[in-house]
């Protein structure tokens, strides 16, 4: 993580929300083995996210729709559920993935 986002997840006075896509993701990515690091995070993800201090977002109907429409050639759906939350909610989306400026979101690395 950069140290700008790094930071940013730091500072009290930010409220900080955490995607329920970002929990599937992660999980998903530990059980199938392309995360044996996140261990820890993938037994207990919302008891995590609540210690340090984060909101839960879920993911909406609309989230979803939104995220189905997007006619663009990217076809993650964790990310395009993530772009979609960002674009919606008037949120900046901490992500290393330069591609997802072309979507027009606030980007924070």
């Amino acid at each position: 993580m950069s140290p700008r986002a790094y930071g940013i997840l730091a500072d009290d006075a930010n409220l900080v929300f955490v995607s329920a896509a970002s929990a599937w993701e992660i999980v998903t990515k530990h059980r199938l083995g392309k995360l044996p690091e996140a261990e820890s995070l993938a037994a207990d993800f919302g008891g995590v996210i609540a210690r340090g201090g984060f909101e839960p977002l879920s993911v909406t109907v609309t989230h979803g729709e939104y995220a189905g429409r997007m006619r663009v050639p990217h076809k993650d759906p964790f990310d395009r559920i993530l772009i979609a939350q960002s674009i919606i909610e008037n949120l900046a989306l901490i992500s290393n993935e330069a591609r997802f400026d072309a979507f027009g979101i606030a980007r924070i690395w």
